[in-house]
């Protein structure tokens, strides 16, 4: 079982932008976790990062998120253009540097579906990879839900399909936490990010952003390609997700360029 964890302690202050920074308003954005067997996902991780796992009906579980979204003004921090507008999706595991203690992610990779992915993909050396993304949606703005959420990813390296749909009064059910506010804390609020660039090197990079407003949603369909053959998750274990967590707009800050990690 995780440790309880408060928002009180990992909210704080966006830091002073600068430079190259930018921020973006996030439409249809959507967490979907999964529990996932250690050994699927501890080959992945450089030494310094370790699991940071859950306890669900008596078996330790790493947990692992698919994270679409839209990218409505992707725009630099210091001024209000050049915007940009463009799918996006993240696959994320949570994990402990054990060096810091900090809880973080580690990126697996992104699909972008835009020109721009030249950028952090050959300049940054980011694993980001291009495709196209679609979302097609039904939000109740009277309601606050989606009577339908769909994203359809087409790429050579992570074609995915997801359908979710919200219903009033679904539930949290988030096993493997104290309270709701843990499960939350851990899930939405972790501001930085590791990776493998693609000259193997690690690299990291911080974001920021209020507390999230995340409501719970019910999955109708996942396809995730990536996952599926890298051999984390099969199609059928796809159906059946942690949790899955949506919020119609929000935004982030994320501060660049990307760092190498020095050992």
């Amino acid at each position: 079982m995780q440790s309880k964890l408060n928002f009180y302690d990992v909210l704080h202050p966006c830091p002073q932008t600068k430079g190259i920074d930018v921020v973006s308003t996030l439409q249809h954005f959507a967490i979907v976790t999964y529990a996932v067997h250690p050994s699927r996902l501890e080959h992945l991780l450089p030494k310094r990062f370790k699991l940071d796992t859950v306890e669900i009906e008596g078996e330790t579980k790493a947990l692992l998120s698919v994270v679409p979204f839209y990218d409505l003004d992707f725009r630099p921090a210091l001024l209000n253009f050049p915007k940009l507008s463009m799918g996006q999706t993240n696959y994320r595991i949570y994990v402990v540097d054990t060096k810091t203690g900090e809880k973080v992610v580690w990126f697996i990779g992104t699909t972008l579906d835009s020109w721009s992915t030249v950028v952090p993909a050959w300049v940054w050396k980011l694993p980001w990879y291009r495709g196209k993304i679609d979302f097609d949606c039904n939000y109740d703005e009277k309601r606050k839900l989606y009577r339908d959420y769909s994203m359809t990813t087409t790429s050579d390296w992570a074609p995915a399909h997801l359908k979710l749909t919200q219903e009033e009064n679904i539930p949290f059910v988030l096993e493997g936490f104290t309270d709701e506010e843990s499960a939350l804390a851990f899930l939405t609020h972790p501001l930085t990010g590791y990776y493998h660039r693609r000259d193997t090197k690690v690299g990291t990079y911080a974001v920021w952003h209020e507390r999230l407003q995340v409501k719970p949603a019910k999955l109708i369909s996942a396809h995730f390609e990536l996952l599926s053959r890298m051999n984390i998750l099969t199609q059928k274990e796809q159906q059946h997700p942690h949790s899955v967590l949506v919020q119609a707009e929000t935004e982030f800050t994320i501060f660049l360029p990307p760092k190498i990690v020095r050992k």
